[in-house]
Parts: structure tokens; C-alpha cells; sequence
């Protein structure tokens, strides 16, 4: 198991508040780079994810871009298969996109996660992405 549990780049930061928590399955970290009142209108948070751990499906209203920077984990968008995600992938989400995202089962997983056009506002948090979607493509995967 790949053991990244402090990130290699940004510190690890503290476990997510309850209101970011109960949108996740599993253990998540978050250290704020940059926040969105500091005139640049793009937050950016380091989040750390322990093995296994993903978001629920959600969108962004202005959009969203990671940049992994440790660990191997997934990312997919409603109707499009999921894509395995490795140190210097970049994904860029359009606006509106329906998606999610988190840690292969076996291995720790980092990413800058970029709130692109903040203004347009806050992500709009959905389902839990089901035990049966997640085991699904990390079987597929092997």
C-alpha cells in the first residue's frame, strides 16, 4: 500500500470540517493554499485522501481543475467511464460537469483541487457514489 499520509509537496492539513466530511466516504484532509476571499477568486485546497476514501458525485458552477500530486486514485464524470489518475495528471472540469473523485482502495491519494470561477458559486454536493460503483472499477481495474 502506498503510504502518503502526509502529502509530498503541501502540508497534509487538518481532517475535513463535519459540513465538507459528510460528503465524503472515508477519511479526507484539506490545507487551504489559497482562499477565496483573498481577491484572486480561485480558492485552491491541498486534499489528502486515505485509501479508499471519494467524494460524493458533485458539480461545480464554475468549474474545477486538479493537479495530483501523489498517489494513484480515480476521477469520473456521470456517463463517461472513470479514469485512474497518477502523480502530474491534470484534469480539467467544465462548469456544471457532474463528477467525482478519490483514492484507489490500496493507495493514498493527493491533489491540488483549484475552484475555478469561484463567484459563480459554491460546489453543489450530491449522492454518495455507492460501495457497488466503487468496487466495480477498482475490479475493472486489475
Amino acid at each position: 500500500m502506498d503510504d502518503l499520509s502526509n502529502s509530498v509537496i503541501f502540508p497534509r492539513g487538518g481532517k475535513l470540517p463535519g459540513e465538507f466530511s459528510k460528503n465524503f466516504t472515508g477519511q479526507a484532509y484539506l490545507e487551504m493554499l489559497s482562499g477565496g476571499g483573498d481577491g484572486f477568486n480561485c480558492p485552491i485546497g491541498n486534499v489528502t485522501f486515505e485509501p479508499g476514501c471519494r467524494n460524493n458525485w458533485h458539480r461545480h458552477p464554475g468549474g474545477q481543475i486538479l493537479l495530483v500530486t501523489g498517489g494513484r486514485g480515480w476521477y469520473r464524470e456521470e456517463g463517461r467511464p472513470a479514469r485512474p489518475l497518477g502523480p502530474g495528471d491534470v484534469v480539467k472540469i467544465p462548469p456544471d460537469v457532474k463528477h467525482w473523485h478519490g483514492a484507489a482502495k490500496d493507495s493514498w491519494f493527493v491533489h491540488l483541487s483549484i475552484e475555478t470561477n469561484s463567484s459563480m458559486g459554491p460546489a453543489q454536493w450530491l449522492e454518495p457514489v455507492t460501495d457497488e460503483e466503487y468496487e466495480k472499477l477498482e475490479r475493472e481495474e486489475r
